[in-house]
């Protein structure tokens, strides 16, 4: 891993360098969180960038990204480790055939089949391995988990350390960076907050967000750009079931560009909002609210 950032500019200037705007409390945030070694958890709605900024960081440092994706149900055996219970049974069948397991008698079969060779090792326990590699963990989505495997999380981030039983302790001689994720579909608890740094990710600014998707849609003209984040924004003020979010507006922008649009039209907007709202109530919102005064307030914009 290179140096430690020294400040919060050149946090800054390095998430620009590899393709991420952020604004100054996101880059506050990311620089405390990498020079206090704290977890930094960002909540904020979907698709505002919060994902991206765990990538950008791995690409900066030169670290592995490792990502655990939460999902409801998760548990130990999908998110730090489960033994591969195929090639323990071949070797087995393999002592046995070679009459090994009858010579070595049972306590040191036994030895053998929890061997660390056959450990599945999940996203928490590649993490704090100590195998040389900086690493970024991401735990994505965590909103999504149980409160069980919340409570365990806690524990692991703790001390960046994983028993398993017959084993011994892992622990990360170097803690990796770590980035959670929420969508803030249910709380998370508080004790889990205490452990870490926290940010909340709004939606960008009309003016960053220009510089975002002329940033990830470099062959859009920028006319079209501007008044598709002009657009987008007028439709987050529509209460939408769920507004579209940065990660929308490049697809659409893109989307656009692709069909060799220049500037939006009434009918442009019909044929694509597809691209940039997925919910059928929320296209008839923006139906009802009026295409060609969305447009109207666009161009203005």
């Amino acid at each position: 891993m290179s140096q430690a950032p020294s400040s919060v500019g050149q946090v800054r200037d390095a998430l620009q360098t590899n393709d991420y705007i952020p604004d100054e409390g996101l880059a506050t945030a990311v620089f405390l969180a990498i020079t206090l070694g704290r977890p930094l958890l960002l909540e904020g709605e979907a698709g505002v960038g919060k994902t991206e900024v765990a990538k950008v960081i791995s690409r900066w440092l030169g670290a592995e990204l490792i990502r655990l994706q939460c999902y409801e149900g998760i548990d130990a055996s999908q998110a730090v480790y489960d033994w591969d219970y195929s090639r323990q049974l071949l070797h087995l069948r393999s002592s046995e055939a070679s009459g090994e397991a009858q010579s070595i008698g049972t306590g040191a079969l036994e030895g053998q089949l929890f061997d660390e060779r056959f450990l599945l090792k999940r996203a928490l326990l590649r993490a704090i391995e100590n195998d040389g590699h900086d690493k970024v963990l991401l735990i994505d989505e965590i909103d999504r988990a149980d409160d069980e495997f919340e409570a365990y999380l806690l524990e692991v981030l703790s001390d960046y350390q994983v028993t398993v039983p017959e084993l011994g302790t892992f622990k990360a001689e170097k803690p990796p960076i770590v980035i959670l994720t929420s969508n803030r579909t249910r709380d998370v608890h508080d004790a889990l907050k205490r452990r870490c740094l926290y940010h909340w990710v709004e939606h960008p600014s009309f003016e960053r967000e220009v510089a975002i998707v002329k940033l990830r849609v470099p062959n859009a003209a920028d006319k079209l750009v501007r008044q598709v984040a002009a657009a987008v924004e007028i439709m987050r003020g529509l209460h939408l079931y769920k507004s579209p979010g940065v990660a929308e507006s490049i697809d659409w922008t893109t989307a656009l560009a692709r069909l060799g649009a220049t500037e939006l039209s009434e009918e442009l907007i019909r044929n694509t909002l597809g691209t940039v709202l997925k919910y059928r109530e929320d296209q008839q919102r923006v139906e009802d609210s009026g295409v060609d005064a969305i447009l109207g307030q666009a161009i203005a914009r």
